[in-house]
């Protein structure tokens, strides 16, 4: 069973910009795409962005253009840095197999206000 750390968040102005990580326990990237996710209060839990094994990246409408997913397959860590961010891209932040395959983390808590 691979374990889930992310990390990263924090609490930012409208504008500001954000660096999430996600450490797995175990060889991630091989057989699995792997996804972002986040779940804002009374939400359900949405994709964000996802990369492929093969490194090919999607992102949600609403992130596109400010959000960049990347990951390092030697340290089984996936990043999403995260630009302009807006009160809308409040949520906590979780990174798991696209679709998810594993057990949640605890998530990073990611605030956008003024």
């Amino acid at each position: 069973q691979v374990q889930l750390v992310e990390s990263g968040g924090g609490s930012v102005q409208p504008g500001g910009s954000l660096r999430l990580s996600c450490a797995a326990s175990g060889s991630i990237f091989s057989f699995a795409a792997i996804a972002w996710y986040r779940q804002a209060p009374g939400k359900q839990r949405e994709v964000v962005s996802t990369i492929t094994s093969g490194g090919m990246r999607n992102y949600a409408d609403s992130v596109k253009g400010r959000f960049t997913i990347s990951r390092d397959i030697a340290k089984n860590t996936v990043y999403l840095q995260m630009n302009r961010l807006q009160p809308e891209d409040t949520a906590v932040y979780y990174c798991n197999a696209a679709p998810p395959r594993w057990d949640w983390g605890q998530g990073t808590q990611v605030t956008v206000s003024s």
